[in-house]
């Protein structure tokens, strides 16, 4: 059966509509919803960087639109771990999952909130009498990134140890080194920030998920709200991997069809340290708004743009490089400069559990798209009856769709054991996969970097694909 979808969830307040609590941008621009895989965006407290309207409004030209702060939204009502049926099928072993998230290399500042999140969903699943009468077991492997051979070595540990699934890469060029590795074992794979609509058909057996939208929609999302700050003319300093090329064209298409122009597309190679040819050729074309799709290489790109006077008023950033950089970069540097980042704002429900399981954290990407695949992947093995990754795969569209809504494992298991369709609502997002393991809803946050180099949400938007 389908619920009526006005309930509460993680991202909508209980009884407020859903126009109340998400911002929609109304500029005559058609803007819609993202996500991604990147660096990590520090959550404020609610407080807008900016005096009613961005800083965009300075020496740059531009005059984005204003801000609506970033109150996270009332979480949905969770289930009670004690009240949840015993699970008629049991299993003779375990659910085994593998994470594949970032300890080492460009993305590692990724891998404590994915981590973290992995683990809470977990401990949760365990506390609700666990998956198939059995606690679920995790084990968590480094991926490193792409200039090294590290996530292939983890994965043909994990795929030794029998996992059903496997949580990540985060970085969507890691995923693509792995894919048929894991998919061609009949083990699912479900990334919480890869982004690369390459992943929308490859031939993974219907093994491949992510609980992070397709950059089809971010790059549209950014586009569009470059145009509707005022810019005509855009320049791009792009990585050269599936991740920055599938913004790169998704922010091109956006730009144009709003009847803007790409004056300048510049492209560096992971591993690469020197950006300066790059940066003399995007400043020379004068673009009204520059945007910076990268990883931690914004660190050497951006001093090199402000060397140059680039205002970051004029600045754009993606979630690969819309970080902390306050310890990095002079007081002001990017002070009005935005970028966009997937999922809804942390709430601090959410914050305060992730703090129960790593209590170093200070960011929180990803964490919410990680809790979202674990909880799916088991969820899906209870409604299979069993640990195999296939049959797993076969329920994860169901688990996401059409049913009634529910807001974490207890909730969802305790309904389907009782004998109903299941609608799982993410602290991500409302998730909701297709066919081919996209989700075709999401939430975007555009941050604004505050005086101390600090993104600070600002607005944020919801949409489908």
């Amino acid at each position: 059966m389908t619920a009526t979808r006005n309930s509460a969830r993680f991202s909508i307040g209980e009884n407020a509509p859903r126009a109340a609590k998400i911002a929609a941008l109304s500029l005559g621009v058609a803007l819609f919803a993202s996500a991604c895989g990147g660096n990590p965006t520090p959550e404020g407290d609610g407080a807008s960087p900016a005096d009613g309207a961005s800083s965009a409004a300075a020496a740059s030209g531009l005059t984005c639109p204003e801000s609506q702060g970033g109150a996270a939204p009332e979480p949905g009502e969770k289930g009670d771990p004690s009240a949840v049926p015993e699970a008629e099928t049991t299993s003779e072993s375990p659910l085994v999952l593998g994470s594949l998230l970032p300890t080492t290399g460009a993305l590692a500042f990724l891998g404590p909130p994915e981590i973290a999140g992995v683990n809470l969903a977990a401990q949760e699943i365990n506390e609700a009498g666990g998956v198939l009468g059995q606690d679920i077991e995790i084990i968590h492997r480094d991926s490193g990134d792409t200039t090294t051979d590290i996530a292939t070595q983890s994965v043909t540990d994990l795929l030794s140890q029998d996992v059903s699934a496997i949580v990540g890469a985060a970085s969507s060029g890691v995923s693509q080194t792995v894919i048929n590795q894991i998919t061609g074992d009949g083990v699912i794979q479900m990334s919480p920030a890869n982004t690369s609509p390459d992943f929308t058909d490859w031939d993974d057996n219907g093994l491949y998920w992510r609980t992070a939208p397709s950059d089809v929609l971010q790059g549209r999302v950014l586009g569009n709200y470059i145009m509707a700050c005022g810019a005509q003319t855009v320049g791009m300093i792009v990585l050269n991997d599936a991740y920055g090329t599938g913004l790169q064209a998704s922010i091109k298409e956006a730009v144009e069809s709003a009847g803007g122009q790409i004056v300048a597309e510049e492209l560096f190679n992971e591993g690469d340290s020197q950006f300066s040819s790059q940066v003399d050729a995007l400043v020379a074309a004068e673009p009204d708004a520059y945007v910076v799709i990268s990883f931690d290489q914004a660190n050497s790109i951006v001093p090199l743009m402000t060397g140059q006077g680039v205002d970051p008023n004029a600045m754009f950033f993606v979630d690969g490089n819309t970080a902390d950089y306050s310890e990095d970069l002079d007081p002001g540097t990017l002070a009005g400069a935005q970028g966009t980042q997937p999922g809804s704002f942390a709430g601090d429900q959410f914050k305060e559990a992730l703090a129960g399981i790593d209590d170093s954290l200070n960011v929180w990407n990803y964490a919410g798209e990680s809790y979202d695949a674990v909880n799916l992947i088991a969820l899906a093995a209870d409604a299979a009856g069993s640990i195999d990754g296939a049959a797993i795969a076969a329920e994860l569209e169901a688990a996401s769709k059409e049913g009634t809504e529910c807001f974490d494992y207890a909730g969802c298991v305790t309904l389907q054991r009782n004998g109903e369709d299941i609608d799982y609502q993410g602290i991500s997002g409302p998730i909701t996969f297709d066919e081919n393991g996209d989700p075709t809803e999401a939430f975007i946050g555009i941050y604004e970097f505050d005086e101390n180099n600090t993104p600070q949400p600002y607005r944020s938007e919801a949409g489908q694909l």
